[in-house]
């Protein structure tokens, strides 16, 4: 079996509040020197099958009409190695 992974972010435009109110935690916590912290969503898609260009853009048309709201997130679509 093969994985994919699609990534989903808001656009950077979008304001991000999970992230801002991480970010604003960070140096309570004792972790200084981050800038910026995004918060996003990952989905990792085990394929039954090989993972040709048939297969990606299916997953690539799933991500775009049901795992990403388009209008204010983008999304990458990925392999994943073995072993990681």
């Amino acid at each position: 079996m093969a994985r994919v992974v699609v990534d989903v972010m808001l656009k950077p435009e979008i304001l991000d509040p999970q992230g801002q109110a991480v970010q604003r935690a960070l140096p309570r916590l004792g972790f200084t020197g981050i800038a910026d912290v995004r918060q996003g969503k990952r989905f990792e898609l085990e394929l039954e099958g090989p993972v040709d260009d048939a297969a990606l853009a299916r997953i690539r048309e799933a991500a775009e009409t049901f795992l990403a709201n388009t209008v204010i997130e983008d999304f990458t679509v990925r392999v994943e190695e073995e072993g990681k």
